[in-house]
């Protein structure tokens, strides 16, 4: 190689590197650092485009019930284990047809594109309250779940489905604290 097209592939070589670690790094700015989901304002994005393309989305809100007493009960390595075991099974019932997220805490959100082609609510729910083991302990776990079809709405908007979804998900916490 000459010296001139040396000169030449040095600097975007560098400019290459210099954008392959600035992706990086922004994907890495959009995914919660503990369970590896989408950030609010990664998914928020990305949930936007799909209800626009998919008529039949539904959006999902997800509530750990009493999380401050497991953290406060076992300890917050245990708190991280739970928070762990629902994204990943979140994540898991959304498959290849949806996308989840961690919007804080112990609040997690998903977007599903087709629903005829994941398991129904019932199994999501019963997959959330599975029990959790964490430093030697079975920890029961609860979580709460709300959900929004977007083809139900007047205007399909996400602020919309995730008010409809939210008012659902505290619908189904009462119904946890009236039938334990």
């Amino acid at each position: 190689m000459s010296m001139h097209v040396a000169s030449l592939a040095l600097p975007l070589l560098g400019w290459l590197i210099h954008g392959g670690l600035l992706t990086r790094r922004l994907d890495q700015a959009r995914r919660d650092p503990l369970t590896g989901l989408h950030t609010r304002a990664g998914w928020t994005t990305r949930a936007e485009r799909l209800i626009a393309r998919h008529p039949a989305a539904l959006v999902l809100l997800v509530d750990l019930d009493d999380f401050k007493r497991l953290n406060d009960t076992y300890g917050h390595a245990a708190g991280d284990v739970a928070l762990l075991a629902t994204a990943h099974r979140l994540n898991a019932w959304c498959g290849r047809h949806g996308i989840a997220a961690r919007l804080g805490g112990d609040e997690f959100t998903a977007i599903i594109t087709d629903p005829g082609n994941v398991p129904d609510l019932a199994t999501l729910r019963r997959e959330l309250n599975r029990p959790i083991s964490a430093d030697g302990h079975t920890i029961p776990l609860a979580a709460s779940v709300g959900a929004c079809a977007v083809a139900d709405l007047p205007v399909r908007l996400l602020s919309d489905a995730l008010k409809a979804a939210d008012q659902a998900m505290y619908a189904d916490k009462g119904h946890h604290r009236r039938n334990p």
